[in-house]
């Protein structure tokens, strides 16, 4: 009778042949500086009587709605996880935002790594799962991170910059802004490109004209609503994305203003919802598939003990300019 194939070792299955703790083990794992040469010698053996054969599985975590633009990460990371050989472990929807699900990770049995995307954590929660030893790589960080915390992210000061700089060549000074919330990464950087554009020609930003949430259509209805009330209206507005900017479509045509007009307005991330509207939406492509696959290579490249040089990749966007946006009238 032919040999069966072993059962893949676990960080946990070495611990308990080891006397190690979980965390021990998985620091040995990933040559982390502060495990002694006799611990280490200790788990190769451990991982020499307990074989390695098996498939590697990346925990695969998205705790939001998997459309638009959370779905086309996801799709990119399953699909270039397959191509390596590898398989996926899939944890989404937005009931997992609230379940302590990282420190339970680094002894979570046949797990051999993660990918995070716009991890709802604090700082603190990444940093204690990397000090564990355990690899990942996190998608879009919500909040800055640390030097030796890989992370994949889109320009977004870049980004937001090319599309301001857009509405001002168009003659637009006073532009409102459908911003993110000001404790997401995401949502200062853009903040930050939009200003930087207005002060190439003299314009300093006025924050009356600023309106932060969490980036929905019905936001972006409501606060394009808002702008477009006062006494000096905004004649243009940014979307902090697509779905915002949808929003202020809706808010102009109640008001009877005509796009672009009357009004010129943009988003950012250019989902498929872009080109569904009337007019078109101007708007920020990110590279959400590279994202994706970025994230995969390196963190397989930490699985095979390589050595990182650009642990923070920033991934160049795209302006595409359609029908929302004209040039300001007088």
């Amino acid at each position: 009778m032919p040999e069966l194939p072993r059962r893949r070792a676990t960080v946990r299955d070495i611990a308990a042949a080891t006397g190690l703790s979980i965390a021990t083990v998985s620091r040995a794992l990933n040559n982390h500086a502060h495990v002694a040469p006799h611990t280490r010698e200790l788990v190769r053996q451990a991982i020499d009587r307990h074989g390695t054969s098996g498939s590697t599985t990346i925990y695969l975590r998205c705790p939001y709605q998997l459309t638009d633009y959370f779905g086309l990460i996801v799709s990119a990371v399953a699909e270039t996880v397959k191509r390596h050989g590898h398989q996926v472990l899939l944890d989404a929807g937005e009931a997992g935002q609230a379940e302590p699900v990282l420190p339970r990770l680094p002894g979570r049995p046949g797990v051999d790594g993660a990918i995070l995307i716009l991890p709802p954590e604090q700082g603190e929660d990444l940093e204690a799962l990397r000090d564990s030893g355990f690899p990942f790589v996190v998608i879009d960080p919500r909040t800055p991170m640390p030097r030796d915390i890989p992370a994949v992210s889109a320009a977004h000061f870049a980004g937001a910059r090319s599309v301001s700089e857009h509405l001002v060549g168009l003659g637009h000074r006073r532009i409102g802004v459908l911003a993110g919330p000001h404790n997401w990464l995401a949502g200062r950087a853009r903040l930050a490109g939009h200003t930087s554009a207005l002060a190439d020609v003299g314009v300093l930003p006025d924050p009356a004209l600023v309106r932060s949430a969490e980036p929905t259509v019905e936001f972006g209805h409501r606060a394009a609503a808002e702008l477009l009330g006062l006494p000096d209206p905004p004649t243009a507005l940014v979307g902090f994305n697509d779905k915002a900017a949808v929003g202020a479509l809706a808010a102009a045509a109640e008001r009877g203003l005509r796009v672009p007009a009357d009004l010129s307005v943009t988003g950012f991330d250019d989902i498929d919802l872009a080109q569904a509207t009337s007019p078109r939406l101007t708007t920020v492509r990110q590279p959400l598939l590279e994202m994706g696959r970025m994230a995969v290579g390196l963190l397989v490249r930490l699985l095979e003990k390589h050595e990182l040089d650009a642990l923070h990749v920033e991934l160049a966007t795209e302006l595409v300019v359609r029908d929302s946006t004209g040039p300001v009238t007088t």
